[in-house]
């Protein structure tokens, strides 16, 4: 089956030229963050915020519902393979999903590959939630208000964030999001999942992409067997939050971010899956006037009204 020319149309816009080398990742970093700029930001309400770490601080942005009253959090991770991206790219992602939920979103500008390789942008990201899970009435909720979400390797850094949350005992998460996670360690040709082999030549994420990313993103590390790097490679995924994973039909990502809800699932935790069907990696990225968009909030408000529930 074919690719809607629709969908490929509008997620090749939002695209953007092969890393090609490792050595290209800045030039890449500069097309990113000047082809996803938001032209409506000003019309939203929106306030700049940092978390000290220590030796450095880690900006954050939050973005609020234009109606009144008390809303619960989105602590989002964005996309862009570990290494491009930050809360200025996912502007427009944010300030949609924060209308569209009903909920405070806090975007996290973590630190990059591969100046700064793993884990350092995981660390930076489980800091802000530190905060926000031992202090929410800084956002004026509750911890049990607030929910990870992330997508691509924002996901991966959202379900690694749960389980480095669950192993150091400082605050547990109830709930996650998981938009077309990284999910697996391994996206050569060994590896099991056949979405990468359909889906890794033709459309917009390839395989090639995506093991340039891991190279900056391990940074000469091996890490196959390091959960907070790879979550599938976790032997114990016992405690963790009520989640819901959406995948893309076309997306090389696909088969693993479900084999990680079934494992998810396998150890005793709330899991809900959805594939959404003839669409594409980084499809949260469109218009919300896309079917697709409308879709994904369908599945995500539908499962923060249901965990919610006492």
């Amino acid at each position: 089956m074919a690719i809607n020319k629709l969908m490929r149309s509008a997620l090749r816009a939002l695209s953007y030229p092969d890393i090609n080398t490792p050595k290209n990742y800045k030039a890449e970093r500069v097309v990113v963050n000047v082809t996803h700029k938001h032209v409506l930001r000003p019309f939203y309400k929106i306030w700049d915020h940092t978390v000290s770490a220590g030796d450095h601080d880690i900006p954050v942005r939050i973005f609020s519902p234009q109606a009144k009253g008390d809303f619960p959090a989105l602590l989002f991770f964005h996309g862009g393979g570990w290494v491009t991206g930050n809360i200025d790219s996912y502007d427009k992602v944010c300030t949609v999903m924060a209308h569209r939920t009903r909920h405070k979103v806090v975007s996290v500008d973590y630190r990059l590959a591969p100046e700064f390789p793993f884990p350092a942008g995981l660390e930076d990201c489980y800091r802000v939630a530190e905060e926000l899970f031992t202090q929410p009435e800084l956002l004026g909720v509750t911890a049990d208000q607030i929910t990870l979400i992330g997508d691509s390797a924002g996901g991966n850094l959202a379900a690694a964030l749960s389980i480095m949350a669950r192993d150091r005992g400082r605050f547990l998460p109830r709930r996650q999001i998981l938009l077309y996670p990284a999910a697996a360690a391994d996206h050569g040709p060994d590896s099991p999942y056949p979405s990468l082999r359909e889906n890794g030549a033709d459309y917009l994420l390839t395989t090639q992409r995506i093991q340039d990313y891991e190279t900056l993103y391990r940074g000469g590390q091996e890490l196959a067997d390091n959960p907070y790097y790879a979550p599938l490679a976790a032997a114990d995924l016992s405690h963790q939050p009520e989640t819901l994973i959406l995948t893309a039909e076309f997306d090389p990502l696909r088969d693993e971010g479900e084999d990680y809800g079934h494992k998810l699932r396998s150890f005793g935790n709330r899991v809900e899956i959805h594939r959404l069907p003839d669409t594409l990696h980084g499809f949260i990225s469109l218009s919300p006037r896309f079917q697709t968009v409308k879709k994904s909030y369908g599945y995500i408000n539908r499962f923060l009204s249901e965990v919610s529930r006492p």
